[in-house]
């Protein structure tokens, strides 16, 4: 059934930005369509290779709304391209998740049918959120490093169509054969850790991996980073590491789950970081949480904010 659109709503300037892999999308296109002849004032860019989605937000103009359509990597890009801009003079953030796993539009609840994200887009409720930094990179959703970053470096785009969100646990298995445990030091602001650990997780969102919830205590707008560490853990001891993955204390002997406004890692050799899906390496580096960063439109009683009210679009 198409969406209604109420013809007492607003009109909106807005550059929506979609993944070229995507961009026969025929419910897409409609609801562009409809939403043009109600009176918004929708510009389409559409990506041929990298850098693309993040040239498009700088060039977009003065809109009111810049809206990922893609995947993870595409919003990515165009939180790159926002950030790239002074505070005041970013436009809101809308996304319609056009990509495998999405993870940051579903934690927030954002509709997967387009014609229904591209609605909330355009007439939903705007709202203060965070963006993680990793040094100089961005991240709005998750940054995995060591075992986690290279599951999704690793696992190819025909793979990932084949299984979908499954192929990253598909991938799990055949690198959990040889897994890799790195070395070195965290330091949070209470507290420093020297260990060994092949997951590390940081979280402004909550879900990685096509749905794994990774960081369930996390919001994106409490100003804080959620950090998910699993050590070494042998095989007689994987149930005991199951307890503490459910309850998340501190200082457990195979997890640790913390809150924090910032943290460094140094390991004793360069790391893979995935950020959004997004695959780097460093040789340290330091995540911090930059509070109010952009506006993001969100759906009606979004489960990853904290704060209330919204801010009206």
């Amino acid at each position: 059934m198409p969406v209604s659109i109420k013809s007492k709503t607003r009109t909106k300037g807005a550059c929506l930005i979609l993944n070229g892999k995507v961009a026969g999308n025929d419910a897409l296109r409609a609801a562009v369509a409809r939403h043009r002849a109600a009176g918004h004032r929708i510009e389409v860019r559409v990506t041929w290779e990298k850098g693309d989605a993040r040239r498009f937000v700088s060039s977009a103009g003065h809109v009111e709304l810049v809206i990922a359509a893609g995947g993870d990597g595409t919003l990515n890009e165009v939180l790159h391209g926002l950030m790239d801009m002074p505070k005041d003079a970013r436009p809101d953030l809308g996304i319609v998740p056009l990509g495998t796993a999405n993870d940051f539009a579903v934690g927030c609840g954002i509709p997967r049918d387009p014609a229904k994200a591209l609605a909330l887009c355009m007439k939903g409720e705007r709202s203060a959120i965070d963006v993680g930094r990793a040094n100089d990179h961005w991240f709005i959703n998750t940054a995995s490093s060591g075992f986690g970053a290279k599951i999704t470096a690793t696992t190819s785009p025909d793979l990932k169509r084949l299984l979908g969100p499954a192929a990253y646990t598909v991938m799990g298995a055949i690198l959990a054969i040889n897994l890799h445990h790195y070395q070195g030091r965290l330091i949070l602001p209470d507290r420093e850790i020297t260990n060994s650990g092949p997951v590390a997780i940081v979280g402004n969102g909550r879900q990685a991996g096509g749905g794994i919830q990774v960081a369930p205590r996390a919001f994106i707008d409490d100003g804080l980073l959620d950090v998910l560490v699993v050590r070494q853990v042998p095989p007689t001891a994987l149930l005991a590491a199951a307890r503490e993955l459910q309850q998340l204390p501190s200082d457990g002997e195979y997890i640790s789950y913390w809150q924090t406004p910032w943290l460094e890692v140094h390991p004793e050799e360069a790391i893979p970081v995935n950020l959004d899906g997004e695959p780097l390496r460093f040789s340290t580096v330091r995540y911090e949480a930059v509070s109010g960063a952009i506006h993001l439109i969100v759906p009606p009683k979004c489960q990853l904010l904290f704060q209330r009210p919204k801010l009206k679009a």
